[in-house]
């Protein structure tokens, strides 16, 4: 059982980040979020019964969920199943892989599981499923600089066996890391209890194991609940990290960070567990709030042009032929605009701070910045540009 320690992000302080670093074109795209979907979603997972590892219903819901990926319209190359098998037990964890444009082999992994026991799980963890679901749908023609695996775990109420499967054959073989992966963002019973006053969510940080990674954990989580903030009406809190599949990342050096209602319902693992208990404004909510950081993690492009490809550049938009590389950057940070086209450059940190400018300097030192993610504008006489950069030295 979870045991929820917090400290707590005031109201107020959010407003005001957000007040400074909303961007609208990941509003927009977290605002594609639909009551609709999130509801019909919970309801077709509710359908389909006890999905307890291995059994039919367990099959059932992986066949279920292939074809809502197919139904948005990725491809079955784009699908993997991963299976394995525990005992006399076999079950399948799914895999979904949208390529990035900068880093294809660098990959942000949002993930929940979709098995459940004894009840139909509608919260724990029909909401994650339901919220991968339609973050997939809403991103799947935008473009990422990093790769975006979309995993539906199984096994997860036994023991985290298919995270721990995935960790130790596909993420990483022997010693060998095979899997560059740059963040797991892990969503776990979100639904709610109906009749709570369900405004808050908890962003979940690693404050234990493997040490090292436990900084970057903890950006990340900041992170995460800055963009609560900004494209949800959610509060946020922040706790610790445990008992579900991000840990197998964690214990191999990988970077987590996750969501788990703030608010315990208490209804899970029993026939409670169902519709009639959950909030789905509250998933709905969360929702939006994931589809958001999930852009900010993977740096989504800031175009509202929903319909571009990857690798596709609208040839008439002028800010598209702005290049700033590389990115992650260490010193210096390169802006490749038009030649003789006037422009100035900005950088704020995540609290909104302004903290470098420049005009018409292609060649940006930045070695005077910590690490961390920062927003870099370039503002020239067609329009601004407005991109996530990562300073990593």
């Amino acid at each position: 059982m979870k045991k929820i320690a917090v400290f707590l992000f005031t109201s107020v302080a959010l407003q005001n980040i957000a007040a400074q670093n909303l961007i609208q074109a990941y509003k927009d795209r977290a605002d594609m979020v639909t009551q609709a979907n999130i509801s019909n979603n919970l309801q077709e997972f509710s359908n389909l019964g006890v999905k307890t590892t291995g059994s039919t219903a367990n099959t059932d819901a992986l066949n279920w969920l292939k074809n809502k990926y197919l139904s948005y319209g990725y491809s079955s190359s784009q699908m993997v199943e991963d299976p394995f098998s525990f005992g006399s037990t076999n079950s399948k964890n799914l895999v979904i892989t949208k390529t990035g444009t900068l880093y294809p082999d660098k990959y942000i992994i949002i993930c929940g599981h979709y098995d459940t026991i004894v009840g139909p799980g509608v919260s724990d963890n029909g909401s994650g499923t339901s919220i991968l679901l339609e973050a997939a749908r809403i991103l799947k023609d935008i473009p990422t600089e990093y790769s975006i695996k979309f995993v539906h775990f199984s096994g997860e109420e036994q023991g985290l066996i298919g995270s721990n499967h995935y960790v130790n054959n596909v993420a990483y073989q022997g010693n060998t890391r095979k899997l560059d992966i740059k963040l797991v963002f892990n969503i776990d019973q979100v639904g709610g209890q109906i009749g709570n006053l369900n405004n808050k969510i908890t962003c979940e940080r690693d404050t234990g194991g493997i040490s090292s990674n436990n900084a970057a954990s903890n950006t990340a989580t900041q992170e995460l609940a800055v963009c609560t903030g900004l494209y949800s009406p959610l509060q946020t809190s922040i706790s610790y990290a445990y008992s579900s599949d991000y840990i197998p990342f964690e214990e191999k050096g990988y970077t987590i960070t996750g969501f788990y209602e703030y608010i315990k319902s208490e209804n899970e693992h029993s026939t409670d567990d169902n519709l009639t208990n959950i909030d789905p404004v509250y998933v709905f909510n969360v929702g939006k709030a994931a589809v958001g950081a999930l852009q900010h993690f993977a740096v989504a492009s800031t175009s509202n042009n929903n319909n571009l490809q990857v690798n596709e550049t609208p040839a008439k938009d002028p800010l598209q032929n702005i290049r700033i590389y590389p990115n992650p950057a260490k010193d210096m940070i390169t802006v490749e605009t038009e030649k003789s086209k006037q422009f100035s450059i900005e950088i704020n940190d995540m609290a909104g701070h302004l903290v470098l400018s420049s005009e018409n300097q292609n060649r940006i030192n930045t070695s005077a910045l910590q690490n961390g993610v920062y927003t870099i504008t370039i503002k020239t006489s067609a329009g601004n540009l407005t991109r996530k950069i990562i300073i990593e030295k």
